[in-house]
C-alpha cells in the first residue's frame, strides 16, 4: 500500500514527528511504501475561497499544494500528523486540508484510508475531544476510512513522549494497516 504521511509540526524533530516515525517504521516493516510530506516547512497558502477551481481544480495558487495533491491522489492512505494547537490541528495542516477544496470530488471518490496522529502537552481527559471530532467529521465528509487515531496526551517534549505508551501505539498502528 502507498501511504502518505503529512507531517505539520514546525519542529522537525518534535513529538508529533517522533510518533510519525514509529508509525512509519511499523508500516514499512509490513511492506508498505511510505512517503512523507513536510507541511510544516512547505509553502502552502490558505484557500482564498475564490471558486476558480469549482471544487475540481486546478487551484489558481501555485505553491507546494500541487505536490500534496499529486501525492494524495496516488496514495492509498494518508496519515495526518500534528501537534495540538489550541485544541485543533496546526495551522500548517489546516491549510493543507482547506486546500482539499480544489479537488474535493476526486479525493472523496477515492475513499482514502486515513489515520490521525496528534501530540499535546496536556494530559486532561478532554484535551483531544475537539481535534478528534474535527477529524471524524472530515472523514465523514470526505468519505475517508478512518484506520485509527493516536491521541498522544502528555507528549509536550520529546523526552516526555519517549516515556509514554504512544510510541508503541503508533508503531502498532503502522503494523496493523492492511492493504
Amino acid at each position: 500500500m502507498n501511504i502518505l504521511v503529512i507531517e505539520s509540526s514546525p519542529h522537525k524533530h518534535g513529538s508529533s514527528n517522533l510518533l510519525a516515525d514509529s508509525f512509519i517504521r511499523g508500516a514499512e516493516e509490513t511492506g508498505h511504501t511510505v512517503t512523507v510530506f513536510d507541511a510544516g516547512h512547505a509553502i502552502i497558502r490558505p484557500c482564498l475561497g475564490c471558486e476558480v477551481c469549482d471544487m475540481s481544480g486546478p487551484c489558481c495558487q501555485k505553491d507546494d499544494m500541487e505536490t500534496v495533491r499529486g501525492l494524495l491522489l496516488q496514495a492509498d492512505m494518508a496519515v495526518f500528523v500534528t501537534p495540538l494547537y489550541y485544541f485543533g490541528v496546526s495551522a500548517q495542516l489546516k491549510a493543507v486540508i482547506d486546500r482539499f477544496y480544489s479537488f474535493t470530488g476526486k479525493l472523496s471518490a477515492k475513499k482514502l484510508k486515513t489515520a490521525l496522529i496528534v501530540t499535546a502537552w496536556d494530559a486532561n481527559d478532554w484535551t483531544m475531544s475537539a481535534v478528534s471530532a474535527y477529524y471524524e467529521t472530515l472523514c465523514r465528509y470526505m468519505h475517508f476510512k478512518n484506520q485509527g487515531m493516536i491521541l498522544g496526551t502528555g507528549c509536550g517534549t520529546v523526552p516526555m513522549t519517549k516515556s509514554t505508551e504512544f510510541l508503541r501505539l503508533a508503531y502498532e498502528l503502522g503494523k496493523k494497516i492492511i492493504g
